[in-house]
């Protein structure tokens, strides 16, 4: 907030709350219904659980990871590699939700069941809080924006695969956070969501590309102590105490090989000499190092300092494009931020179109892989990969929106409104220190 702002009432301010929390909440509604086919027993059948859209990890996981019986990353007795892969927070958000299943029922099968129940609802309300903090921190200008990530049809498709809304609302939480310029509670829903989910440390490079920019070094440096704090605090006691199980996502992330979703897998499969024989992740964070490089230069040669929704936008697309593994849950990751970064309603949707499709025929393509081999029922290598290619090419042509809007302000349209940068915190309306065309003046 500039300091000529002039702020409305609370209540006028809370207006659109409530809506968009309603809506919010039958976009959570709509996720569970989509998953009802399999809810009532379609999860027994792999077959059925394809051809009905209603895949997710929450189920199978309960009793391949031995939630059943053990708590994460203590179960030593299990193999490595039936250990749970996520980071401490998730895997704490599984160890509870369990507890509280097994005390409620006797039977797995039946503690299963509850075990998805509980922990759809637990994302249905981080649905609805991240859409509300969405809002917030769209500004009251355009709180509306915040339905793209409320009800679209990517995210009630893809919402309850897997726990990733956790992240999302700590992501959300943190925007905010950064905007009233909490500074302290900012770098600590930062190291949550790090905690949480890996996508998040690709913010610190928009904090420190702007604050190299502005040169808010002070409150740069207490966000980041505050978010490897609030890390460390949640990390260390299994670090200490359970170390394999604690090390278990970084030997997994490490170890992947190239899996759905990815462009990689495209190479792969068409035998393109492009991957040679040099490794996979050695190459994703090659190509990943080159994008930030450029993203970089953007934001230190730009003729106006770039909002950091847009820094963001473009820093998490580039992760998720060189990744080695693209699931149809990282669209939760994009949503808020591609609407945050450029609100403009044509690009959204081709991508949003991309995505479904992406989401349709992954299940397909599963169905003719092995072990099904139901050539009958789903698609080839081509048509899947032609929703693997979707989902680059809409993300790309956003992106490119984006860098003409940085490189031509006029074009933005949260400035063409007069704003600088209203989720920006301490970079909102702040002159700019340093930028590397002033070094050739």
């Amino acid at each position: 907030m500039t300091g000529t702002e002039v702020r409305p009432p609370l209540a006028m301010r809370a207006v659109p709350f409530l809506p968009l929390g309603l809506l919010a909440a039958l976009g959570a509604t709509l996720a569970y219904v989509v998953r009802l086919p399999c809810r009532t027993g379609g999860w027994n059948d792999q077959v059925s659980t394809y051809t009905n859209f209603c895949y997710t990890d929450i189920y199978p996981l309960y009793f391949d990871r031995g939630l059943s019986e053990h708590n994460p990353y203590f179960a030593f007795d299990l193999p490595f590699d039936k250990q749970v892969e996520y980071p401490v927070v998730l895997g704490e958000v599984m160890q509870v939700i369990s507890w509280i299943a097994r005390a409620l029922e006797r039977e797995v099968a039946a503690q299963a069941v509850r075990f998805y129940d509980l922990t759809v609802l637990l994302l249905g309300v981080c649905l609805v809080l991240g859409v509300l903090l969405m809002a917030a921190v769209a500004g009251r200008s355009r709180p509306w924006d915040a339905l793209w990530y409320a009800i679209s049809p990517a995210v009630i498709l893809a919402a309850y695969i897997n726990w990733d809304l956790v992240a999302g609302v700590l992501c959300m939480g943190m925007l905010l956070a950064w905007k009233w310029r909490w500074t302290i509670p900012a770098g600590i829903l930062l190291g949550l969501a790090i905690a949480t989910k890996f996508y998040p440390l690709m913010f610190v490079g928009a904090l420190f590309l702007l604050t190299l920019r502005t040169a808010k070094w002070r409150t740069f440096f207490v966000t980041m102590a505050s978010a490897v704090g609030a890390w460390l605090v949640v990390n260390l006691p299994f670090m200490i105490f359970a170390w394999d199980g604690w090390r278990r996502f970084y030997v997994f992330s490490q170890e992947r090989g190239v899996d759905w979703g990815s462009p990689w897998l495209f190479f792969q499969r068409k035998e393109w000499p492009v991957l040679g024989e040099v490794d996979v992740s050695t190459l994703g964070m090659v190509t990943l190092a080159l994008a930030c490089l450029g993203i970089a230069v953007l934001t230190l040669t730009a003729p106006r300092r770039p909002r950091l929704a847009q820094i963001c936008f473009l820093a998490l697309a580039a992760f998720m494009m060189t990744n080695k593994v693209w699931s149809p849950q990282f669209v939760l990751w994009l949503v808020p931020f591609a609407v945050l970064a450029r609100p403009n309603w044509k690009p959204l949707v081709l991508w949003q179109l991309a995505e479904v499709w992406y989401f349709i025929a992954i299940w397909l393509y599963l169905l003719s892989q092995p072990p099904l081999e139901r050539e009958d029922l789903g698609i080839g290598d081509d048509t899947y990969f032609t929703a693997v290619w979707g989902r680059v090419i809409t993300i790309g042509i956003m992106m490119a929106f984006v860098v003409r809007d940085i490189l031509r302000p006029e074009k933005d349209v949260i400035r063409q409104a007069g704003n600088d940068d209203r989720g920006g915190g301490v970079f909102d309306g702040a002159p700019d220190r340093f930028a590397l065309s002033s070094l050739t003046k």
